[in-house]
Parts: C-alpha cells; sequence; structure tokens
C-alpha cells in the first residue's frame, strides 16, 4: 500500500453509496484506472470538484490492496465551458467516451491522453467547428491505437474501404495530414463546407468499421439533429 500521483483527467464519475463517487481517471502512465473519492457528494468536500467529468489535473492518490483512493487532487482545467453548453456536453461526453473505449488499466495512455485534452480544448474554442474537431478526434484516436487503415489504402477505396473510393483530393490531405502530423499541430487547418462533409462522412464510416460500440452521448447528439 502507497501514495501515488498521476496526472490524468476525470473520465467517468459514478456515485456510489450514499456519499462517495466512483472515479475513472485517464492517466498518463498508468492508463485508466478506477479510484474512490470518499465523501465526495458531501457539499463541504474537498473533492466535489475534484470529482467532476472533465476535470484534468495531478491526482494524489492511495493504492490499497485492491482499489485506489483519492487523497487529494490539484485541477488546473476543469473545462467548464463544456458544462454550460448542451451540445458541448454531448461532444465532451462522446470524446471520454472513445478515450474510455480504447484505454485499459495500467497500459500507458500518454498520447490518448493528451489527444483528449488538445480535442476538448478545441471544441471550446468558436473558430473550429464542432464537426472538424470531432472528425479529427476520431481519426487520430483510430491512428494512434493502431487500428486506423492506412491513408493510400482508404483512398484507394477498395473493400471494405469503398467509402473512400472518389473523395477529394483535398479530404485526401486532411486525412494523410491527420494520420501522420503530430497531436499538437492537428488543429491548424479549416476545411470547405463540402470537403468537411466529406472527411466527417469519412471518419464516421471508419469508426464504423473498427468500433463495435453504441454511445450514448453519440446517440443524444443525433436526437438534437447536431450532425449534418
Amino acid at each position: 500500500m502507497d501514495n501515488i500521483s498521476v496526472r490524468g483527467m476525470v473520465i467517468s464519475s459514478m456515485p456510489i453509496g450514499e456519499y462517495d463517487r466512483r472515479l475513472e481517471i485517464l492517466t498518463d502512465e498508468y492508463g485508466r484506472i478506477s479510484a474512490f473519492a470518499k465523501g465526495a457528494r458531501k457539499p463541504s468536500s474537498s473533492l466535489v470538484s475534484v470529482s467532476r467529468l472533465f476535470a484534468f489535473g495531478q491526482f494524489e492518490l492511495f493504492r490499497g490492496k485492491s482499489s485506489y483512493n483519492v487523497n487529494s487532487a490539484k485541477i488546473t482545467n476543469y473545462f467548464t465551458e463544456l458544462s454550460e453548453d448542451i451540445v458541448l456536453t454531448f461532444y465532451g461526453s462522446y470524446f471520454l467516451e472513445l478515450a474510455q473505449y480504447f484505454t485499459r488499466e495500467n497500459v500507458e495512455a500518454g498520447q490518448v491522453l493528451k489527444l483528449l485534452y488538445q480535442s476538448l480544448r478545441a471544441l471550446m474554442h468558436e473558430s473550429y467547428d464542432n464537426r472538424l474537431v470531432r472528425a479529427i478526434y476520431e481519426i487520430k484516436m483510430l491512428a494512434i491505437n493502431g487500428v486506423c487503415p492506412p491513408a493510400d489504402r482508404i483512398i484507394q477505396g477498395e473493400g471494405q474501404f469503398s467509402f473512400g473510393k472518389g473523395i477529394s483530393e483535398s479530404c485526401a490531405y486532411a486525412l494523410q495530414f491527420v494520420i501522420s502530423s503530430p497531436i499538437d499541430k492537428l488543429f491548424t487547418f479549416r476545411l470547405t463546407e463540402s470537403v468537411l462533409n466529406e472527411f466527417c462522412a469519412l471518419a464516421k464510416s471508419l469508426i464504423s468499421l473498427t468500433v463495435d460500440k453504441k454511445f450514448n452521448s453519440l446517440n443524444m447528439l443525433e436526437s438534437i439533429g447536431d450532425l449534418e
């Protein structure tokens, strides 16, 4: 039994018992880990804000025989804007769910955490189209987890990649750029409306091909008609 300090983000927060919460924290070194925040549902608890979805910072955990407990945390970004807009909440929640899908306990997840953080930041900038942020996030998530097909195979559009056949040169370039670029360079381009529609459809097809799960937050986005 010992204490550990981890950098991470709360990607799930569930009530447990009368006063506690069970958190899932996506961390650099330890991947996705579960931790109990004792008393976090009491208004006077110092762990109330620590247990919020999207809370990002340095978490001090006590590692017991079978679980972690949160001692304290220094939160550097709450991504408050995401909680103040219902559409952004659903987008952000979908990003958390997709990160949760691709991560495991005790498997390093530094790249996933960095992608998640940068993508949530992009969502909060009015200059970015949410649809583009989502498509970039999806494609890069597949790429860093080794399940995104090579760009040239997608563009050739053969067999199971028939959805890639005939895409425009601009869309093909955007695909290659996202797959090959470092995360901190991803959100540096814009697309015309027609190319954006192509790019989003391409990302959606790639997700459908490689991810065998339906996400509640994505269903909510579609139900309010925000996706075009």
